[in-house]
């Protein structure tokens, strides 16, 4: 079975489409690009299937790399029969290839080995045809030194016969598939742990089929068994195991079947049931990983969109009470232009000076919006700025703070904040991801926004290239100002990466910015290759092509002004001019489907009518209730506004303007079942929630988006 088979029958994508894809992946194409400008080829799928396709792919190597290693050792061993073969290079399933080579694996010290260097193999094999003869007659011609009498000479062969059943591929795959189906997980508290392990203690006494357990509750039992707080089991039935064991080796009704069927239960207890309870954890982890890294990048996704205010003057502030407000204002470029300190809050309350202060930063620096974080303090800010006398209207914005701290001790934040505290620049951080969320939040780890579940105990490798993965996506779908952009954001651009990025900055430093995307072919070691790959993603205000800050790629320039030339118009007259493009659409609309293919046609004339249009939504102010402050103001039945910060498997979690976020479990977000709460709310939504509980003692508030 070739690449392309394989990802045929693990996926339900068209063999030509996976044949598309991988050559393209082969060229060095990245997914951003592919699922933009290479749509006729692939039949215009979406990132997510290109994804797909890269990663099934990548199972493909590694079995077939583990295959071959396989094959190479057996062989070495002379070994490898053409049965044997046979088996290993027609089966792509890991497990069934580990089975296939346990019996061929260098052994260790193990007992069956120690019985085997002892002779007693043919022992084994006298005991397991369960001949009616005496077994310790039989086992009078085995004895030795290590092994003095019949009894021991029995002993070692069973532990032979052990190991035969636990190499038996028929047999582990048999009860893998049933650890897998019908495997209970149990866990129970390490006694002398309960003080420790109050926030367990749903799994003091838990059982579950292990099928039918919730990514998030074993994630938490096994952080539980991590922290040496909670003890875990996983296994099936283990009389219906023991029987068909029984079943499967045990041919008559004598003592020799009597050593078998101990045999058989040594080989459950010591050897199967251990190493098939690790494989079902690994099996069901790995699908609990999957599960909570889905759900993060979604999270991810939603924060990096979230709806940008745009290039305008921000006053920023990061809230505190003993140590003050950080204030600082950034122009339209969110290059900082002031800060200073004020101290409107106890204990100090200088709130008359603050105010003056204010007011005078924001006539001065032309504000246009203020950004006030929402960590301590943020709630009594933004109440205090909001009953301030301004000399022009000023939008007040809550910003969440969540990796602000993480970005201000940073190296990249030294690097353009040399000369300021870890104070100002996680103030800037604030204003700035008012201004741009996207273009800040690339700058800080994903695993510091406060959107995961359970991310510090999933595969971390497999976390990162996902959320790397959506953070090139997110930078892709938006496009990137090459003029302005900085080298953090260019590094993410489909193409480029860190170490060109930094050349596009050092190049346009050196001239000034770029008049043209052709410019780019000027920038060191940035190839022809790359700039495919890059061009279209990056845009040119005020370029000399208008074409340059639209999501046209340079390789079809040519081909819309001889389009467009033909109909009688000019790009100039036409890009921008949604009415113009459709009046004249019918009659190019052939043209280019002939040159470029029906969706590169689409592409291009919804482009000519809105050029590089950002695909994200406006900002909106959310207004909390000022009658509710803290936990204790709230009341079972209250309705209230709120804003959602996280969205995991069991629930969504909501800002409603305390320090306590609110939960709205899946079952409260609607009348119908929900299969998973992104199906029916997003990070950043704005929500009207009723309060359904309040427990002051352990600071948890219920929510419910379902009306009454």
């Amino acid at each position: 079975m070739n690449r392309e088979k394989y990802i045929q029958t693990q996926t339900t994508i068209q063999p030509k489409s996976v044949a598309a894809v991988l050559s393209l992946l082969d060229e060095g194409g990245t997914i951003p690009f592919i699922a933009r400008y290479r749509k006729e080829q692939t039949g215009n799928m979406d990132e997510l299937q290109i994804q797909q396709i890269q990663d099934t792919d990548q199972q493909f190597q590694e079995i077939e790399k583990r295959k071959n290693y396989i094959l190479s050792i057996i062989e070495e061993k002379g070994q490898l029969t053409p049965t044997l073969k046979d088996k290993l290079t027609s089966t792509f399933d890991l497990n069934r290839l580990e089975d296939l080579y346990l019996p061929y694996k260098t052994k260790r010290k193990t007992k069956a080995e120690k019985a085997r260097q002892a002779g007693l193999e043919g022992l084994a094999k006298i005991l397991m045809k369960q001949d009616n003869g005496d077994p310790y007659r039989a086992a009078g011609r085995f004895t030795s030194k290590e092994y003095a009498s019949e009894e021991d000479a029995l002993e070692g062969a069973c532990h032979i016969i052990a190991d035969w059943i636990n190499e038996n591929d028929i047999v582990r795959d048999r009860l893998r598939g049933s650890f897998i189906e019908y495997g209970v997980l149990t866990s129970k508290l390490v006694k002398s742990k309960e003080a420790d392990a109050q926030k367990y203690r749903d799994y003091f006494e838990y059982a579950q089929r292990l099928n039918n357990c919730p990514a998030y509750r074993l994630l938490a039992i096994l952080r539980g068994v991590e922290e040496g707080l909670l003890r875990m089991k996983i296994e099936p039935n283990p009389t219906y195991t023991m029987n068909w064991l029984e079943c499967f080796y045990v041919k008559g009704n004598n003592e020799a079947s009597e050593w078998v069927k101990k045999a058989i239960n040594d080989a459950y207890k010591r050897l199967l049931q251990p190493a098939l309870e690790n494989e079902t954890k690994k099996h069901y982890k790995d699908l609990a990983d999957e599960q909570s890294i889905r759900t993060f990048a979604k999270n991810l996704d939603k924060l990096l969109l979230a709806p940008p205010v745009g290039n305008k003057r921000v006053l920023a502030i990061d809230p505190g009470f003993k140590s003050g407000c950080k204030v600082v204002c950034l122009d339209e470029r969110g290059v900082l232009l002031h800060n200073e300190t004020i101290y409107p809050h106890p204990p100090q309350k200088d709130r008359s000076k603050a105010a003056v202060k204010l007011s005078q930063l924001v006539q001065a620096y032309k504000v246009e919006v203020m950004a006030i974080g929402d960590g301590t303090a943020g709630r009594e800010t933004e109440s205090f700025v909001k009953q301030l006398r301004l000399d022009r209207d000023v939008e007040v914005y809550v910003v969440r703070e969540d990796g602000a701290s993480i970005y201000s001790a940073s190296s990249i934040a030294r690097e353009e904040f040399p000369s300021y505290d870890v104070t100002v620049r996680g103030a800037v951080s604030i204003g700035r991801r008012l201004m741009d969320p996207l273009a800040e939040l690339v700058k800080i780890d994903p695993k510091s926004l406060g959107v995961g579940q359970y991310q510090h105990d999933v595969n971390q490798t497999k976390l990162q290239h996902e959320l790397d993965r959506v953070v090139l996506s997110a930078v892709n779908r938006v496009g990137v100002q090459l003029n302005t952009a900085s080298k953090y954001l260019l590094a993410y651009v489909a193409g480029l990466g860190g170490k060109l990025a930094e050349n596009v900055m050092a190049y346009r430093e050196e001239n000034g910015g770029f008049s043209s995307r052709a410019e780019l072919k000027k920038v060191p070691r940035l190839g022809s290759a790359a700039y495919q790959q890059c061009a279209g993603f990056l845009r040119i205000k005020e370029g000399e092509n208008p074409l340059d800050d639209s999501a046209i790629h340079p390789e079809n320039y040519a081909i819309v002004k001889r389009v467009v030339t033909k109909a009688g118009k000019s790009l100039t007259d036409l890009i921008g001019q949604p009415e113009e493009v459709k009046q004249i659409s019918e009659s190019i609309e052939k043209d280019l489907i002939q040159e470029v293919g029906a969706y590169t046609a689409k592409d291009i004339l919804a482009e000519l009518a809105k050029p590089g249009i950002d695909p994200r939504q406006k900002a909106k102010i959310l207004n909390f209730s000022e009658s509710i402050r803290k936990i204790e103001d709230l009341q079972i039945g209250m309705e209230i506004n709120g804003i959602v910060t996280n969205v995991t498997d069991f629930g969504a979690f909501v800002n409603i303007g305390i320090k306590e976020n609110g939960l709205i479990h899946k079952t409260k977000l609607a009348k119908h079942f929900v299969q998973h709460p992104t199906d029916v709310i997003s990070l950043h939504d704005h929500v009207k929630v009723t309060v359904v509980q309040v427990d002051i003692d352990r600071k948890r508030i219920g929510l419910s988006l379902i009306e009454n």
